[in-house]
């Protein structure tokens, strides 16, 4: 167990800044997941903590002890990739064995770790196969127990699910993290799929252009991100957006699409008519016969069983999805209202999030 620290840690490849200074605290037994997109720096992060690439400038410390110029095999750090590589010609018990033979372990020691690993996960039967005779999830699995049978310091997962299909994913996913739980060991996870890291991580970063754009347990991150770019990366469906402007003092806002609504919990900074952008996800919007509600010209109709996800466009011309309980109205045109407690606000130009000038005292949970 132990804990990783990253101080102002950057990467430039020439000319071409990559990661621009990102400080990040791992606490002992932590599962840290980093989120985003392709390109945002997410797999250079890992790589430079994994001593795979050199930092351009910064520090890792791994228990307090810089490890930023050591070499891989000396950082303690075990990495569980997403094409498992595993040996071909290996047997699954090999694969498991092959590091503890580097490291002079006897063969009743390594035979040892390597059956406990395998009973912990559902390998018993399987140490004597080849790789090509395992399906995707359990290769994944002997990928795994060969980092656990080192009993590495730190854990580093390298988008490990992408290669598999999506039930499989599901299940493997619940593996990792109740093995990850079980065996209490500090990990740093990477994944493109926001779910996974919603499920999986203690805390998440998003990351973004090579930035930290938000650190913070998965719920509050979803609850109040802190920009528009993790507004619309983190939860599924994506968070609607509607241009307006701000009146009545900071404490409501008329809609580009028509109708005036009021912001959660008490007035935001700027003049009237300062532009702002308002974000909704699509559960929180509802259907509605309100003075208050505003025509959604229906495009698109995507049952899904006991929920129904309806896209259509506002009368500014602006997207916007709702997802409803069962099926959807039959018609052209509905009507949707914007509830206010669970409306999100946010600058037009800088995209940041626009808290109350006064904190409210209570708000309501977000289902």
């Amino acid at each position: 167990m132990a804990t990783l620290e990253l101080q102002g840690l950057a990467k430039r490849f020439g000319k071409t800044t990559v990661l621009h200074g990102v400080d990040l605290a791992l606490t002992d037994g932590e599962m840290l997941v980093i989120v985003g997109a392709s390109g945002c720096g997410k797999s250079t992060l890992l790589r430079l903590v994994a001593g795979l690439e050199e930092p351009s400038a910064g520090r890792i410390l791994l228990d307090g002890v810089d490890i930023t110029g050591r070499d891989p095999a000396r950082r303690d750090i075990a990495m569980v990739f997403q094409n498992y590589a595993l040996y071909p010609h290996m047997s699954v018990f090999d694969n498991m064995a092959y590091g503890l033979k580097l490291k002079g372990m006897k063969r009743p020691e390594i035979a040892r770790k390597i059956e406990e690993a395998a009973d912990t996960l559902g390998l018993s039967a399987l140490l004597g196969r080849k790789p090509r005779e395992l399906s995707g999830g359990q290769r994944q699995r002997v990928a795994m127990g060969r980092a656990i049978v080192r009993e590495p310091k730190l854990f580093l997962f390298d988008e490990p699910l992408s290669n598999l299909d999506a039930k499989l994913r599901v299940q493997v996913r619940a593996d990792i993290r109740k093995l990850q739980k079980r065996l209490k060991v500090t990990s740093l996870y990477v994944t493109h799929d926001q779910i996974e890291a919603m499920t999986l991580a203690d805390r998440l970063i998003v990351m973004h252009e090579g930035r930290a754009a938000q650190i913070g347990a998965p719920t509050a991150v979803f609850d109040k991100p802190a920009d528009r770019y993790v507004a619309s990366f983190i939860g599924e469906p994506a968070m609607n957006f509607c241009s307006a402007t701000l009146i009545a003092g900071g404490t409501a806002a008329r809609l580009d699409a028509g109708p005036t609504v009021d912001l959660p919990d008490g007035a935001r900074a700027g003049a009237d008519d300062t532009r702002i952008t308002i974000g909704i996800r699509p559960q929180h919007a509802l259907l509605s016969t309100g003075a208050d509600a505003m025509p959604l010209t229906v495009e698109l109709i995507e049952p899904l069983g006991s929920e129904t996800l309806i896209h259509g466009r506002l009368a500014d011309g602006s997207e916007f999805m709702l997802r409803v309980a069962g099926p959807a109205p039959a018609a052209e045109t509905i009507k949707i209202s914007l509830p206010a407690h669970y409306l999100h606000v946010f600058d037009a130009e800088s995209g940041k999030r626009l808290e109350p000038l006064t904190p409210a005292l209570s708000a309501p949970a977000m289902p």
